[in-house]
């Protein structure tokens, strides 16, 4: 992963901990349906890769959201951990666990065929359908 950086972050009540060396700066939004009902909205995350570590890790309930892909969140506070795909094991995390300290910069949505019509956000994104997020990244992410 180019320009990765140390990252490290929590849930809400600190129960569970984690660190990644792997933590992208570039931000991405998904506008799926299931990201929204998972989150109340849009869901920002990072990609951390799959070398991530928990402190706290008996705290963290894990879903399973589809054939490839599960989300964990805290057992104690319900924050939401992690969007991870199954067989990379790769991390998507939401960007508010990190803090405000990390240079990070909004770059890119995805299921932007999904996102309702009430909000937009100003940044300039590469924007992407669900169908073209599939055929770039097929359903490893």
């Amino acid at each position: 992963m180019s320009n990765a950086m140390k990252a490290e972050g929590k849930c809400l009540c600190g129960t569970v901990v984690f660190k990644t060396k792997e933590a992208s700066p570039l931000v991405g939004v998904c506008h799926c349906e299931m990201c929204r009902r998972w989150g109340g909205g849009p869901f920002m995350g990072i990609n951390c890769g799959s070398d991530v570590s928990f402190e706290g890790g008996e705290n963290i309930e894990v879903f399973n959201s589809s054939d490839w892909a599960e989300r964990g969140f805290c057992g104690k506070c319900g924050t939401h951990l992690f969007y991870r795909i199954k067989r990379n094991k790769m991390h998507m995390m939401p960007v508010g666990l990190f803090g405000d300290k990390l240079p990070l910069k909004f770059t890119h949505e995805v299921f932007i065929d999904e996102k309702p019509g009430f909000y937009d956000f100003s940044n300039e994104t590469e924007q992407m359908t669900g169908e073209e997020c599939f055929a770039k990244f097929g359903e490893d992410g």
